[in-house]
């Protein structure tokens, strides 16, 4: 009687060698044209930045005329914005309106998204598309009532105005987002609190709050950076005293025509800010934007 030969199991014929060797292969060259496809799309979206930072570093004329990256580089353009307007002033309003607004939708939007996610009625989903439907309408619609509301109550050029115009702006995104990043949270955690005598505020405070921190900072950030490159309601009911980074750009062009370099200048400074403050948050962002997304 003959016993059968195994083969060893670490063992393989030479066609599935080959054959994964080939897919090890597709795999990495997925991989490559893929790097290649996101370095291209990151360049092309980065470019107009790069050309208006360079473009602040020239002259007048060499910014209309020359066109090439080989230039004398000089600050004339920045030193010019400087003396023409104060920077500091107009970064001020920017700071306090954008934080300020986003501080208060958050304190609005907390608590309805709370109620829409873990107490809902047959409403719930009616009144978030409604919310929704409100960013399509256009802002020069309803610029009027507006403009003529801030007159008679005092709020043309303050940061008060400026900040509840930004939180009703910002508002129906935050609430969606917190909303979302409250449903993917476990109730068995709040039912648990429910069930040791913990109150709503108490709930809120500290079970929700700890627990969803990432989706509401990434949450804050966003309405940040919103608030921060609005200009529609800030060229309309601002002129001088609580006019934004986004006015001061808007001050450099003329009925004479466009002085792109110290546009580019001004435009430069103005987005400064908010590129370091994204570079700096973009961790927590992507952390905020992900929460939930891995059960």
């Amino acid at each position: 009687m003959t016993t059968a030969r195994t083969k060893p199991l670490s063992s393989a014929e030479p066609g599935q060698l080959a054959q994964g060797s080939s897919w090890l292969g597709a795999l990495r060259n997925r991989r490559l044209w893929l790097g290649v496809l996101g370095w291209t799309v990151a360049c092309l979206i980065f470019f107009p930045i790069f050309w208006m930072v360079l473009t602040g570093f020239k002259t007048e004329a060499a910014a209309v005329a020359d066109p090439s990256l080989i230039f004398s580089p000089t600050l004339d353009s920045y030193a010019e914005v400087q003396n023409r307007a104060n920077y500091l002033h107009f970064a001020l309003n920017s700071v306090v309106v954008a934080f300020g607004s986003t501080l208060l939708a958050l304190l609005i939007a907390i608590p309805s998204a709370y109620s829409m996610a873990f107490l809902p009625t047959k409403r719930t989903k009616g009144t978030l598309l409604w919310m929704l439907s409100t960013k399509m309408l256009p802002p020069v619609g309803v610029l009027v009532p507006i403009y003529l509301l801030f007159r008679d109550t005092g709020l043309l050029d303050t940061r008060t105005g400026l900040i509840i115009v930004y939180t009703l702006m910002n508002l129906p995104i935050v609430v969606w987002m917190l909303y979302t990043f409250f449903k993917d949270m476990p109730k068995d955690i709040l039912e648990a609190g429910r069930m040791d005598g913990a109150s709503t505020l108490q709930e809120v405070l500290y079970l929700l709050l700890p627990l969803t921190l990432p989706g509401i900072a990434s949450t804050g950030l966003l309405a940040v950076i919103l608030s921060w490159n609005e200009a529609f309601w800030s060229l309309n009911l601002t002129s001088s005293q609580a006019a934004p980074l986004t006015a001061y750009i808007a001050s450099f062009s003329s009925p004479e025509g466009l002085f792109w370099a110290k546009l580019s200048a001004a435009s430069t400074m103005a987005i400064a800010p908010i590129l370091v403050f994204g570079w700096l948050t973009q961790k927590q962002m992507v952390r905020g934007l992900t929460f939930g997304a891995v059960k």
